[in-house]
């Protein structure tokens, strides 16, 4: 920030319209997605953090139909890229092909240069093709032939995986998982949700309706930039990561990185639920989406059925939550509404 620039704040009236906006979207991919609502919000954090997300679960529990019904509420530019063992890098940041008319060599945008990206069944391509994505999914750019150029934001990567099958497939490495924000499962339904889903079989899949926009998805970014964070909350963010690497039976913890990542989505949690502050509960409720998938364990905890879950729970139960955060929680006079 130049200095002199006075930090941007938040006015009671854009919380309460971030977080009716965030009402609607959950409300609105429900219409389509019948299922659990959390995951949904999970999608509009993600967005709203800048990140991506991985969605786990086995076939036919609707991983697709969510991301669909989600990327048609936001308004923006979507495309959907099928990952099998033949795609190319090519394939999905495009390649240069010669005009016969300006006889000249053009590029031939791929699919990564729309602003939303399903990547279904990503662990399905070698790690050469899964590795075109970094640089997307980090950097906001793609390089070819020497050249960088930008994507259009928002930019986000939805990608999905089988957890039970794994001939055929390509684990993603650490380095491709860390750039995901979040990595969320997708279970079964309950009873209520299936049978909902049951009587609506027949029926043609509805279109959600878009209540979103690229100008107004950005204006949320940047008001999730200003959500405050006090100092004991980073400190327990500290505290649990520091856990997680210290804990032994795992080999490799949390990195820095993914502490940030749990402040950018504690942020974006912070001002769906029309606050402008961070509670130690966003960070609670975050953790397991944000963290599991950055552990690494010894071989001996996953022979032991030790999961990188189960860690994140106990570093949850074992650190505790400072008395003063607490008092800021409760406080009246927080801002906030």
């Amino acid at each position: 920030m130049p200095q002199g620039t006075a930090e941007p704040s938040l006015t009671p009236q854009s919380l309460m319209q971030a977080q009716q906006l965030g009402r609607a979207v959950i409300e609105e991919v429900g219409r389509v997605f019948i299922g659990n609502s959390a995951l949904v919000e999970a999608l509009l954090l993600g967005l709203i953090s800048r990140g991506h997300v991985l969605l786990e679960g086995v076939p036919g529990v609707a991983k697709t139909t969510l991301v669909k019904a989600f990327a048609q509420v936001l308004g923006c530019q979507f495309r959907r890229v099928q990952f099998t063992p033949d795609l190319l890098p090519s394939d999905i940041t495009g390649t240069y092909i010669l005009d016969p008319v300006r006889k000249d060599f053009v590029l031939r945008e791929g699919p990564i240069f729309s602003q939303i990206i399903l990547g279904d069944e990503i662990n399905r391509a070698p790690p050469k093709t899964q590795s075109a994505l970094l640089e997307a999914m980090q950097e906001g750019q793609v390089t070819l032939e020497g050249e960088s150029r930008p994507l259009p934001q928002p930019f986000m990567v939805l990608a999905t995986q089988n957890p039970i099958e794994h001939e055929g497939t390509y684990p993603l490495p650490e380095a491709q998982l860390d750039r995901f924000l979040l990595k969320l499962f997708v279970s079964y339904p309950e009873m209520a949700a299936e049978k909902e889903m049951l009587r609506a079989y027949s029926r043609p899949p509805g279109r959600c309706r878009e209540l979103l926009s690229p100008p107004t998805i950005l204006e949320l970014q940047r008001a999730s930039e200003a959500v405050h964070i006090d100092d004991e909350v980073y400190e327990y963010v500290l505290e649990l990561v520091r856990h997680t690497r210290q804990h032994r039976r795992v080999a490799l913890g949390a990195s820095p990185r993914a502490a940030l990542a749990l402040l950018h989505a504690a942020r974006a949690r912070a001002l769906l639920h029309g606050r402008d502050y961070v509670l130690p509960d966003d960070i609670k409720v975050l953790a397991p989406q944000v963290l599991s998938h950055r552990l690494m364990l010894i071989a001996e905890a996953e022979m032991e059925g030790i999961s990188p879950g189960s860690v994140i729970t106990e570093a949850l139960a074992s650190v505790a939550v400072r008395p003063s955060q607490r008092r800021a929680a409760a406080d009246p006079n927080r801002r906030g509404v």
